[in-house]
């Protein structure tokens, strides 16, 4: 199903519709300040898995991601982080970052990677920010199969011809963007750019290591 929500104005009925789909096990393609996502429930196994299946990756090696509403879940889905790595997040966050951060024993274990991390995202994106409000806790989410260049995944009707038969909604949020978000790892000390993508390193006073 290719479902119209306003980037500036999610409709309500739609994101409820979302939603919904998302606590019966469904898997969405939706717009986030980045690139487009494909995410489900992290709390249902075959949606996870089906997920896993669509990227063509094992998911007990699959490096998926959590959107979150905001920093209130930190302490949920990841160990203690101390004063300063916190600082970096509260200015980075909402934006197009990624941060991989020790995981907590709340972490469904599907979810952990082999070095028990889990990768954190907070969008500043109205749909996204309207869905996690809605569902009440996180989305598990990871970029879409690259199979072509990225730019022939920005507009949704393109997104639903090509998946449309293996996820449940495709979000038509507008055309999207064609850069993935920046990735920082956290989880050694001092934080290290893995990839750097839309979020500005400069304002974060980062260098790409």
């Amino acid at each position: 199903m290719l479902l119209p929500i306003h980037p500036d104005n999610p409709n309500e009925r739609n994101i409820k519709t979302v939603v919904e789909c998302l606590k019966r096990g469904g898997v969405i393609i939706y717009p986030t300040d980045s690139i487009y996502g494909i995410g489900c429930d992290i709390y249902n196994p075959e949606a996870i898995a089906r997920v896993a299946a669509i990227k063509g990756v094992d998911v007990k090696k699959a490096q998926f991601s959590f959107i979150c509403s905001d920093l209130s879940h930190l302490s949920d889905f990841a160990k203690s982080v101390d004063t300063p790595m916190f600082r970096l997040l509260k200015a980075a966050l909402p934006g197009p970052y990624t941060f991989i951060l020790q995981a907590s024993k709340q972490v469904p274990k599907l979810l952990k990677t082999k070095k028990d991390t889990v990768g954190i995202r907070v969008p500043d994106n109205k749909t996204c920010q309207a869905l996690l409000r809605e569902l009440g806790h996180p989305i598990m989410s990871t970029s879409l199969p690259m199979k072509v260049d990225v730019e022939y995944y920005t507009d949704p009707e393109v997104m639903q011809e090509i998946f449309g038969r293996q996820v449940d909604i495709v979000i038509d949020g507008g055309i999207g963007n064609t850069v993935f978000s920046t990735i920082i790892d956290c989880t050694s000390g001092a934080p290290v750019v893995v990839r750097e993508g839309a979020g500005s390193l400069e304002r974060l006073h980062l260098v790409n290591q």
